[in-house]
């Protein structure tokens, strides 16, 4: 049935949101690990390559006519180590180059940034091409007794970021994979776990059927006892009669409520059948009308039809009437004394059948919940006027059968419209 096919993908959506939210946590965590853990490591060799390339700077600083091994003192073993020395008056003393494509970018970063002493930041390129290249810089200030000179070293780093991003982004897939992968497996789970509520469900409804089944006969015998009670004329003690007409009048509520059970009960089985062909609107709604205007009059209600004109549309006659009927009925018990009921048409595209009064309204709260099921908005007035919960569902049932449309419009003391749109035949 729709309404279990429509909570387990409801249920499987939820799974599936609450995988992507758990999945993306786990990528961000695991992102930001990795990150936190190539950062301090490339760090840590930064600051020992600037601590070795310091000293032997202050060590030729201080030896000026010692002979030093440049491939000793400042040659890197990593080729992506590079360092530059610049002295107090800005000039360049020593430096070990960057790559060619890195140099100028690394030479406007010491000219336009400020990098902190003992400090390590990022810094990332994009040439002409796009092409991404990150590196990694630091400075230390060289004191000596004769000179002030300030280190700065850095690395490149383009392939470590890199390959973090194509880890990140493998991530992302693998857990894209995995969120469908547990959406098929939560949507199956959540069919085998919906097993159990449908079958009871299913028998509910057979009880519901059988019993509103079942109910209709004695509920007619006792109406017809009724009936031969207040034609005897051998009772006429008004107390008796009355107690009669009151059996009578709930006999009514009872087989109007297992009629509205049965036929629920039908819908859900789809057992209700129907007959789709062209028929004149203008026509049923006149007959409408006509059926409903004594219960109308007994309340002192205007009933009238509004733009009422012929035009035709496709559906099913008996289940449009029915419709119609529930609609109006439904008007006429929710106005008071001396209000005004109208059974109207709209011509667009579509057709819509409107039903409009100016009865007490509905509430904003309510307003999204008066199609369901024994739903009633106020349950002492509802059994008063002989409400019982199931018109208004049965109405949205019979409009989803004729293929069309049902929307409703109210304001408390106001009054309350009902449209059902229908296609043209």
């Amino acid at each position: 049935m729709e309404i279990f096919g429509r909570s387990r993908r409801q249920l499987a959506f939820a799974y599936a949101l609450i995988m992507c939210v758990f999945m993306a946590m786990i990528i961000f965590v695991v992102h930001m690990a990795m990150n936190w853990s190539m950062f301090s490591e490339q760090a840590q060799e930064l600051s020992d390559a600037a601590t070795g390339v310091a000293e032997a700077q202050i060590f030729y600083l201080q030896n000026p006519d010692a002979a030093v091994d440049e491939n000793r003192y400042y040659k890197s073993v990593n080729d992506r180590l590079f360092f530059y020395i610049f002295n107090a008056d800005g000039q360049l003393v020593r430096f070990e180059r960057a790559s060619f494509r890195l140099e100028q970018f690394v030479l406007d970063v010491i000219e336009n940034r400020d990098i902190a002493e003992g400090e390590v930041e990022v810094f990332q390129h994009s040439n002409e091409i796009g092409q991404l290249s990150t590196v990694m810089m630091t400075a230390k200030r060289i004191v000596t007794d004769d000179a002030v000179q300030t280190l700065y070293v850095g690395k490149d780093v383009t392939a470590l970021y890199s390959g973090l991003r194509k880890a990140t982004y493998a991530q992302v897939v693998l857990g894209f994979i995995a969120v469908l992968i547990g959406s098929a497996i939560g949507y199956y789970m959540a069919g085998r776990a919906l097993v159990p509520l449908k079958e009871a469900y299913e028998k509910q409804k057979q009880f519901a059927a059988d019993a509103s089944h079942e109910l209709r006969t004695p509920l007619a015998v006792v109406m017809a006892s009724a009936d031969l009670l207040l034609a005897d004329p051998s009772i006429q003690n008004p107390f008796l009669r009355q107690v009669i007409e009151d059996l009578k009048s709930e006999v009514k509520k009872m087989t109007n409520l297992v009629s509205d059970l049965l036929m629920v009960a039908r819908s859900d089985n789809n057992a209700l059948k129907v007959n789709i062909k062209r028929l004149d609107l203008l026509e049923l709604l006149e007959q409408v009308i006509r059926m409903m205007t004594p219960i109308a009059e007994k309340k002192s209600i205007v009933l009238v039809g509004d733009n009422l004109q012929r035009v035709y549309v496709k559906g099913d006659e008996d289940r449009l009437k029915q419709l119609v009927i529930i609609l109006t009925d439904n008007a006429i018990k929710y106005t008071p004394e001396g209000g005004r009921v109208e059974v109207g048409l709209i011509l667009k595209e579509r057709v819509g059948i409107t039903v409009t009064d100016n009865g007490i309204g509905i509430s904003k709260d309510d307003l999204g919940k008066i199609f369901e099921r024994f739903y009633r908005v106020d349950k002492a007035r509802s059994r008063e006027m002989g409400g019982n919960g199931l018109g208004l569902s049965i109405a949205k049932e019979l409009v989803r059968m004729n293929g069309g449309e049902i929307g409703v419009e109210s304001e408390e003391g106001v009054g309350t419209r009902f449209t059902v749109w229908l296609t043209r035949a």
